[in-house]
């Protein structure tokens, strides 16, 4: 442990989606919390949650609200932490930010712990945690990069519409109940709440996530591309992605296709990913085994299988990569950071 032997620690955002993830991953974790706080929104201020039992009031998150707070997990919305966060680590708290707003910034390290939670050494009070479909797939590469090296990734995600929160989650419900109903949807929400033109997602696939910038690829594309070069400490790799929504509830699926540095066989990969840290191998195509969404959700891991050898490239291998996306992709991966802070004697 580090210098204590229990912490403060403040939730913000406790009542949205990766919130209340966050709230069950730290009790699940028996996390050596001294007192919880719930912060929030002024709307959602006065709600009642509870923590292990115990009744906790949301107050409004505020400047003043991370007084004597140790460790403080946000996610609450980018705005929020470029406001907030500062004002935290002011106050002597150290911020695990679930949000992108900090992630690319120069003094902040962007955290996998089985991947580079030395960078948490360098920290300035603010730890970013990485955008969910990044998470996942790094974990899969780093064992595969330290060992034989990396230097292409192409991927296409198939991603949840819990990561776009609890609103799309109940769009996704109320359109697939209307269409079976041979009733007509009124599509709000997705691919972007805020954006002009909303679609369907019952029984159909968005090829957007997040807004287009200028180079065509969607914000969603150029965070996997940008943050894989950062974590893994690879400016060079030659990375590119594709993302699209999928009317799955929970659990982000990709399709990533790597050029490694030397042939290995299908079988060494196998047995590197299967050694690895926070990795399941699902790979038996005769029991037809691969990982799938629907079983990922609840579990802290990353799932691999489908893994073969390109047709054409020696060097080029395909792989499946499963994980939940509220879990590892964002609350489990925010406290395992916070964890190892303690496990390094950093906090």
């Amino acid at each position: 442990m580090g210098n204590k032997q229990s912490y403060v620690v403040a939730v913000v955002g406790a009542t949205g989606a990766v919130g209340q993830q966050m709230i069950a991953t730290l009790e699940k974790r028996n996390f050596p919390v001294k007192e919880i706080k719930y912060l929030s929104s002024k709307r959602s201020a006065g709600t009642k949650l509870t923590y292990k039992g115990k009744e906790v009031i949301v107050q409004e998150a505020t400047p003043e609200a991370f007084e004597g707070v140790d460790i403080a997990l946000f996610s609450a919305g980018g705005s929020v932490s470029k406001d907030l966060a500062p004002e935290a680590v002011k106050r002597g708290a150290v911020v695990v930010d679930n949000t992108s707003a900090f992630r690319m910034a120069e003094d902040v390290p962007l955290v996998v712990p089985e991947v580079n939670d030395k960078d948490l050494f360098n920290h300035k009070g603010i730890i970013a945690n990485p955008n969910c479909s990044t998470i996942q797939m790094v974990v899969a590469l780093e064992p595969i990069r330290q060992t034989i090296g990396l230097n292409k990734v192409v991927v296409s995600t198939y991603q949840a519409v819990s990561g776009a929160g609890v609103t799309a989650i109940e769009a996704l419900k109320e359109q697939a109940q209307a269409f079976l109903n041979g009733e007509e949807a009124t599509p709000s929400v997705l691919p972007v709440k805020s954006g002009e033109k909303h679609y369907q997602i019952a029984f159909n696939a968005i090829p957007q996530i997040d807004v287009f910038t200028e180079n065509g690829y969607t914000y969603e594309e150029m965070k996997m591309i940008n943050e894989t070069k950062k974590i893994m400490h690879l400016p060079e790799l030659q990375i590119s992605a594709t993302c699209v929504r999928l009317p799955v509830i929970s659990g982000h699926s990709e399709s990533v296709y790597i050029e490694v540095d030397k042939e290995v066989s299908v079988a060494e990969l196998k047995s590197l990913l299967s050694d690895a840290p926070g990795i399941v191998l699902q790979d038996d195509p005769e029991q037809q085994l691969y990982p799938m969404p629907f079983y990922s959700i609840g579990s802290n891991e990353v799932f691999v299988g489908r893994i073969r050898k390109d047709l054409d490239n020696p060097f080029g291998f395909h792989l499946w990569i499963v994980s939940d996306n509220l879990l590892k992709g964002a609350a489990w991966n925010s406290v395992q950071i916070a964890e190892r802070l303690i496990e390094l004697s950093i906090i």
